[in-house]
């Protein structure tokens, strides 16, 4: 079977987790680490002949567009993590359908292929934000991969479906795919990345993941550029949100390149297509 790999294209400065709105007025004086981190990626991939979905901030795009054009030149699928990586929870309508319109269009001229897939900020679509969809449909996106079906402060529906499948709106249909999860002893667990990547040892993530396989449903799987880069620069927040972000960066790189090995991976856009 082959499996959803995306990542999210972001610096390490813009996590919701660390955002406020003094840091964010300093985004441009941080040191920007994305685009080697995101190179870096590029080349595990491409050396195992591997593609995925990068899902890139426009804000990112429009100060790397060479990075930009390697993604699309290797054959990655491009796709939006909307412009400015607000949480769509504190967006109006309005403001969400510039944000998305923008990046949309942002990548479109430097990448030279239509946008489909859109992925929000911290997978901020939640029961309060669902009206987002109806808006992406609107705007030509064909897929969004927003929805957690867990319980999270920052993002989740529960009970929500944790499969691929559509969603009926007001504007239309459109396909969710929502990043993988795993059901034991009646709870719901986030497998597919990110920090639950660094989180569980991979000797115990494997199995999960091979569960999901047996069951038939292709994994939803994602990470972040920054979290192949251990020595980035340290920002302050709570302890939580410090332990989140900074728990295990070391092991990243070497737990991705042993996924690759044991299961099988490309865009996410081939899974509702094929």
């Amino acid at each position: 079977m082959v499996h959803g790999l995306s990542f999210d294209i972001e610096e390490h400065f813009q996590v919701a987790a660390f955002d406020c709105v003094a840091r964010r007025r300093h985004w441009e004086s941080h040191e920007s680490r994305v685009e080697r981190n995101t190179h870096l990626i590029l080349d595990i991939l491409e050396e195992r002949k591997i593609h995925a979905t990068m899902f890139v901030l426009g804000w990112v795009a429009e100060r790397h567009k060479g990075l930009i054009r390697r993604i699309a030149q290797s054959g990655h699928e491009l796709a939006s993590h909307g412009y400015a990586h607000e949480l769509i929870t504190g967006q109006t309508p309005q403001v969400f359908r510039e944000d998305i319109r923008r990046a949309k269009r942002t990548l479109e001229d430097i990448g030279g292929a239509p946008i489909l897939g859109y992925r929000a900020p911290t997978f901020s679509i939640t029961r309060e934000s669902e009206w987002a969809l109806s808006i992406l449909v609107e705007e030509g996106y064909h897929y969004d991969s927003s929805i957690m079906a867990v319980v999270h402060d920052y993002y989740g529906i529960p009970g929500a479906i944790p499969t691929i499948h559509t969603i009926s709106t007001d504007s239309g249909t459109i396909w969710e795919v929502p990043p993988s999860t795993c059901k034991w002893a009646g709870m719901t667990f986030p497998v597919a990345g990110g920090g639950y990547f660094r989180l569980f040892p991979y000797w115990l993530l494997k199995p999960l993941l091979q569960r999901i396989e047996s069951q038939g449903h292709p994994l939803i799987m994602y990470l972040h550029p920054w979290e192949l880069d251990p020595t980035q620069p340290r920002m302050r927040g709570s302890m939580l949100s410090e332990f989140r972000h900074y728990l295990n960066l070391g092991e990243v790189q070497s737990r991705l390149i042993q996924l690759l090995q044991d299961f099988s991976f490309g865009p996410y856009l081939n899974l509702i297509t094929k």
